[in-house]
């Protein structure tokens, strides 16, 4: 697997000059390469993010058991 360099987009952070983030993961025999972007426009931080994730995560699960009950 070779180290290739992002190609230049319209995203905000090869905007301002810089290269995306890139990630890669081998599964089995898959290599999946993600390229991460920010918003700039988010009124959400990453922590409010991921708090809202598990709290909604939560309530699903808190629903299911009522459910089975």
């Amino acid at each position: 697997m070779s180290n290739e360099t992002a190609t230049p987009t319209a995203s905000p952070l090869t905007a301002q000059g810089t290269q995306q983030p890139v990630m890669v993961k081998r599964i089995g025999k898959t290599t999946y390469r993600v390229k991460l972007h920010f918003s700039e426009t988010s009124k959400e931080t990453m922590t409010d993010k991921i708090k809202r994730l598990i709290l909604n995560d939560c309530a699903k699960e808190f629903e299911q058991s009522e459910k089975i009950s």
